[in-house]
């Protein structure tokens, strides 16, 4: 039976006691995805999904909402209860809804955490096309009329037509050169550069991985800061002598409005889950590029990648604002 003393005590630990029940997390986590189960987006966020349950010792459950190219996740994400249980895998394209004029979604609207993983563009051809390294390829665009090449891997404005419009302008020509056929995906973009309907595919090298083992596609380059470990002989562009480097990208966002004692200890544990051997074993195995910065970081590289893709959009005619 607890003395007098110990009896007065215990109300005077209740409140710690109660603090430490109710700090994040002590129930599951949701990881929303904007797009499709199976995709690049979708497997960064189970890679990583493992390891922050690990790290906080509670589910934390990956659940796709697509639709809306991409709106309808984000959404999803910049509505929730700010309260830590409800996070987000954000991609390159809240950063471009406003300018193209399909969403007002934009960075202002979460809280930016830490960039996950990086997948790099590429110059792929089809096995059967003359040119056999990336210089061969810039001289023939060069030498080109406008629109007389072809591109695809994504819809107008996404990603890899980014990429694409990025590499012309260094190579200085217009951002358009290239004439984009809209795609729904890598996969078909492939089969149509196999089945010679397209010039080149510049989404990521490791969609085209099986098709350029049996030698019916050619990765020419990659648009990344270093060779992919999964193409280690294939160069850079800045290798090549092209000033351009376009890599995808996948963050960890979160509405707006954490609480700091838990926007503190969410940030300690997706650190901690981020640098796991397992997490970043996995992604490296899939040619994903592990990457991890502090908030003031990432917000500066979402103005800067703003501004760059804003002026290419303009370029492209594609941005309504």
């Amino acid at each position: 039976m607890p003395t007098r003393r110990a009896a007065l005590a215990l109300p005077m630990l209740w409140p710690g006691l109660a603090r430490a029940q109710g700090a994040w997390p002590n129930r599951p986590v949701q990881l929303i995805v904007p797009w499709a189960a199976g995709g690049g987006t979708d497997t960064v966020a189970r890679i990583f999904a493992q390891g922050l349950q690990t790290e906080i010792g509670q589910p934390v459950n990956v659940v796709n909402r697509t639709g809306g190219a991409g709106i309808t996740g984000h959404a999803a994400i910049a509505a929730a209860t700010p309260d830590g249980y409800m996070l987000g895998i954000g991609t390159s394209e809240f950063a471009t809804f406003r300018i193209m004029g399909q969403s007002e979604l934009g960075p202002q609207d979460f809280d930016l955490l830490s960039r996950l993983a990086l997948l790099p563009a590429g110059v792929t051809v089809a096995g059967n096309a003359p040119w056999r390294d990336v210089q061969a390829f810039a001289a023939a665009l060069k030498e080109g009329r406008k629109g007389q090449f072809t591109g695809s891997g994504v819809g107008p404005g996404g990603s890899w037509h980014l990429a694409c419009a990025g590499m012309c302008r260094a190579l200085g020509l217009p951002a358009d050169q290239v004439r984009w056929i809209p795609s729904t995906g890598g996969a078909p973009a492939l089969q149509d550069l196999v089945a010679g309907g397209l010039s080149l595919f510049t989404g990521s090298p490791v969609e085209a991985q099986s098709l350029a083992s049996a030698g019916r596609v050619r990765v020419l380059a990659v648009m990344a800061d270093a060779r992919m470990a999964t193409f280690p002989e294939v160069p850079t562009l800045r290798q090549a002598g092209l000033d351009w480097v376009y890599q995808n990208w996948f963050a960890l966002i979160a509405p707006k409005g954490l609480p700091a004692e838990v926007r503190t200890a969410l940030l300690a544990a997706a650190a901690r889950a981020h640098a796991r051997a397992d997490v970043r074993e996995q992604m490296t195995g899939r040619g994903i590029v592990p990457v991890w910065e502090d908030p003031a970081q990432f917000a500066a590289f979402v103005g800067q990648f703003s501004e760059t893709t804003g002026t290419l959009l303009r370029e492209l005619g594609l941005a309504k604002s």
